[in-house]
């Protein structure tokens, strides 16, 4: 945990936010199983950067397959079907050892709907209240105190109840957890919560489930003096906005606007396990298309407000369905891993950067669906949701310097598996983006190979239809292995010539083509530069061109 000063200068006046949160970023990793969690903290997690993981609950529940069967517990054993205690405790140290919390789903507003009697606790009848009424949410009497959906609303004021929920809570952070998510939340009157986390061992991070409405008598805001709340309104802001129901160019104040938490108490996320199965007209997921959910992502890891959380999920067919029978780190079967996505994945090492400096700076739109932004000298981001393409001069406030378009490649060991973008002297930096897409840069991809390692490639003659575009690919990595799907985009900027400048190894041999092919399917409209292969050294050459 750490201070941070939020100021957001937005038009013709900022707005100072002091704070104290947690930096970074974390993800949901929806229904995976604790073995597939710690490797994906090996493996994915921690060097990526993301701070944390959300699991799901992890205590004993009702059974069934369908998702929210894990939110009807049953008792506080850790037991389920993500797996066993002592895989939980050792996902916890494997992840904790690369620097990755574990944020555990916590329910303790109810047990399961089943009769008032919980002997593996034990709860008795006398534990819970008794009204089995419809919730008045114009009541908050009503709202804390009866059944939610059927579900056996615990008697929280009650100091037997909040010791053994803090004991549960207890047991977990003895095993190393991090944090807590407190589900429904708004149902448990915020001074019994209170109470509960004073009894906790450590400093948990808390973050509470308060789905905030005009004219309900239980409201957010309520809860911030406790920790953390999750702010309902940023997620169907953004998917108003990046679904295209209005102008994006309007989103410029986001999280300056009359009722919403401030940046410190706030939680905000595109989509969660809820809202995305239950809204789905209105909540942007995997449906909308990856364009759309990686620009909503972009946009939410760049924008300095709030405790980001990315929700990585798995296809459903209807909004009760369970999990995937496979494991999810296949990423495969129906399992989604948005959070893999090099546009959202990348995007944290991005937040990570310019946690430092909250100063939006050098906004510009074009009225319509297209906006850039930077954060001060740290890093600078445009965002496309045009269907055509997007190309102009920026004035980013970063250093000169040439560096990684991290949304379109992969940054390592200084230098880029896609586009660069070349800052110059007076923080101007010419930038092309796709049509549904976006680009981002920042202080710390900075691109430092030898110059004469990277190549200026273009394809002349490149007609295109809407929807195709021009790539270079080759018989090296770095320019796919010949591989269509892994191909390396051109910029149209100069239509029908097709430029883009490409770093590649020093001193190697190359043989490449120009190539078309479909923008969202890699292996549609293929269409080859005919001859024989063109052949380049990357130490004695500096530019590289052909025709079609």
């Amino acid at each position: 945990m750490k201070i941070i000063t939020r100021l957001l200068c937005l038009a013709m006046y900022c707005i100072v936010f002091s704070t104290q949160t947690y930096a970074g970023a974390f993800v949901h990793l929806f229904e995976w199983q604790w073995t597939d969690i710690a490797s994906e903290c090996e493996d994915v997690l921690g060097p990526k950067g993301y701070a944390a993981v959300q699991v799901s609950p992890p205590q004993e529940s009702i059974d069934g397959d369908e998702w929210w069967t894990r939110y009807q517990p049953v008792s506080y054993e850790i037991a389920g079907r993500s797996g066993t205690r002592e895989e939980f405790s050792d996902m916890v140290d494997r992840c904790e050892a690369v620097g990755v919390g574990i944020y555990v789903d916590a329910v303790i507003n109810h047990m399961a709907a089943w009769n008032r009697d919980f002997p593996n606790v034990p709860y008795s009848p006398d534990d819970f209240h008794s009204c089995t009424a419809d919730i008045d949410y114009s009541n908050s009497w009503s709202i804390q105190n009866c059944d939610l959906v059927g579900l056996n609303d615990l008697e929280t004021e009650s100091d037997y109840v909040r010791g053994k929920i803090a004991d549960y809570m207890n047991d977990l952070i003895g095993l190393g957890v991090a944090g807590f998510r407190i589900d429904a939340a708004k149902h448990i009157p915020a001074e019994d919560i209170s109470n509960i986390v004073s009894r906790l061992n450590g400093s948990p991070y808390i973050f509470q489930e308060v789905i905030g409405a005009s004219g309900e008598a239980v409201q957010p805001d309520e809860y911030t003096y406790i920790g953390a709340v999750t702010e309902f309104n940023f997620t169907d802001t953004i998917g108003w906005y990046f679904k295209g129901n209005g102008t994006l160019s309007d989103i410029q104040n986001i999280g300056s606007w009359d009722g919403w938490l401030s940046s410190n108490s706030a939680v905000t996320f595109v989509a969660n396990h809820d809202n995305q199965r239950q809204d789905t007209d209105n909540i942007i997921t995997h449906f909308d298309g990856e364009g759309v959910n990686n620009n909503a992502h972009v946009f939410t890891l760049a924008w300095p407000y709030g405790y980001p959380k990315v929700m990585s999920s798995y296809d459903w067919d209807y909004s009760d369905q369970g999990p995937p029978s496979v494991g999810a780190s296949t990423c495969s079967n129906g399992w989604l891993c948005e959070h893999r996505n090099q546009e959202i994945a990348n995007m944290v090492a991005f937040r990570n950067a310019t946690d430092g400096e909250n100063e939006i700076t050098n906004w510009w739109d074009n009225d319509s669906q297209q906006i850039a932004f930077g954060r001060g000298s740290l890093g600078f981001v445009v965002i496309n949701n045009e269907d055509y393409a997007l190309s102009r001069a920026f004035e980013t406030s970063l250093p000169a310097g040439t560096y990684c378009d991290i949304v379109n490649g992969d940054y390592s060991d200084d230098s880029c598996s896609g586009t660069t973008i070349t800052v110059n002297d007076s923080g101007e930096a010419t930038i092309a983006v796709n049509a549904n897409g976006a680009v981002a840069i920042y202080i710390d991809a900075v691109v430092t190979s030898d110059p004469d390692d990277t190549i200026s490639f273009t394809c002349n003659n490149g007609y295109t239809y809407l929807g195709q575009s021009v790539y270079v690919v080759g018989d090296i990595s770095e320019l796919g292995n010949w591989a269509p799907e892994s191909a390396v985009k051109l910029d149209p900027s100069n239509y029908p010539t097709w430029t883009g400048n490409i770093t590649l190894p020093t001193d190697t041999d190359v043989e490449w083509k120009c190539m078309k092919r479909d923008e969202d399917d890699t292996s549609a409209a293929i269409e080859w530069e005919s001859g024989s292969n063109n052949s380049l050294n990357t130490s004695t050459s500096t530019s590289a061109q052909s025709s079609f």
